[in-house]
């Protein structure tokens, strides 16, 4: 496939993400209520993200966080709890999180289904563009330090948590699958068990699509749109939801310091596709990158993926699945009936909640 043909295909497959979550946000399956769960209490806090500092974007440093303390946390003070850390996926942000997998519902029901007690944190990555990608950039800021570092400290430092690697689990669906997947790799020294839902942007310049040039003119108008932007919250006001999905992904990817008032630099001129910024995109691609991080993988006491078969990001989850099989990584995947939305929060309490129940440390003993 040709440097064109990437592209496009890339935008294409931006573009049926779109269409596949935006009328799903709120169609998801519902576990039923079970009577017998006890109530969670639920923390919105916020976090500095000293990470974050100085991004040429102007997001926000003080993050939005909220807390899911099990519900025997405030009547034993001596008693400390692993910490689960769930990464939201692009357009939402942590409080949009807890409609689409139904929480404080399913964390509780997990709990009365007998999976063990624990502390779940949704920190807020949602950016002026819609979505960080969990990446490390000027422009947005080091997100990935942020969740690896700055939020992990606070939340040891502010709950009576397990502060070991054994028992800190990471989790993540689309946007929040592909951010597990890059902190996963990069950090296992801070968290032992990794669950990845429905990860995009596996391989950006990936896809089957065939090109037009209607795609191609899409392209140029995004140009012209960046070109006339007078500032980052201009263009996003031109972008609303998923309109901006390029942009986030050109400034968590490609930025650039030297070209204000954006700062970052669209894979494309003219339309035609630029090499050396498409090498910034593909280089940020977990199958791109994979390879150099299989000894931090075998550090993993668990690994688990799981995607909808309606989902066209199944076909990239497979192949992580099969090149961690190739290395010889233990690991988990499932597809199962859903699209991309449709069974996120029957899978958080079902499935997610007693992996890592089954998974992490419980004792202090880890420490």
């Amino acid at each position: 496939m040709n440097s064109t043909k990437q592209f496009l295909a890339y935008a294409a497959t931006i573009a049926i993400t779109s269409a596949l979550r935006l009328p799903a946000q709120v169609q998801t399956q519902v576990p039923e209520v079970i009577p017998s769960a006890k109530p969670v209490t639920v923390e919105h806090i916020k976090v500095h993200g000293t990470s974050l500092e100085g991004n040429l974007e102007g997001d926000a440093v003080d993050r939005d966080v909220i807390v899911f303390l099990p519900p025997g946390y405030e009547k034993d003070s001596k008693r400390h709890y692993p910490v689960v850390y769930a990464l939201h996926g692009y357009s939402i942000g942590a409080e949009q999180w807890t409609h689409e997998i139904h929480v404080p519902q399913t964390i509780e029901g997990a709990f009365a289904q007998g999976e063990k007690d624990m502390i779940v944190v949704l920190p807020d990555s949602k950016t002026i563009y819609s979505g960080s990608m969990y990446s490390s950039s000027a422009t947005t800021g080091d997100f990935e330090k942020f969740i690896s570092h700055d939020l992990v400290a606070y939340i040891d430092a502010h709950y009576r948590t397990i502060p070991d690697r054994q028992s800190r689990g990471l989790v993540g669906h689309s946007m929040g699958g592909y951010g597990a997947s890059r902190i996963g790799m990069k950090h296992p020294d801070v968290f032992g068990a990794l669950y990845i839902m429905s990860p995009c942007c596996m391989s950006p310049m990936g896809g089957s699509a065939t090109p037009d040039e209607q795609q191609k003119d899409r392209a140029i108008a995004n140009e012209k749109k960046v070109a006339a932007a007078k500032s980052p919250a201009d263009l996003a006001a031109q972008s609303p939801g998923f309109a901006a999905a390029q942009f986030a992904t050109a400034a968590a990817w490609a930025p650039d310091p030297k070209n204000p008032p954006l700062y970052f630099d669209l894979p494309t001129k003219d339309g035609v596709p630029q090499p050396e910024i498409l090498a910034k995109f593909t280089a940020n691609s977990p199958l791109s990158f994979v390879d150099q991080y299989i000894g931090n993988l075998k550090q993993y006491r668990a690994i688990a993926m799981d995607v909808g078969d309606q989902d066209g990001l199944r076909f990239d989850a497979a192949k992580l699945h099969n090149i961690l099989d190739s290395y010889g990584i233990a690991n988990s995947f499932e597809i199962y009936s859903g699209t991309h939305t449709s069974a996120v929060a029957v899978r958080f309490q079902n499935y997610v909640m007693p992996f890592f129940s089954k998974n992490l440390c419980f004792t202090e003993a880890c420490k």
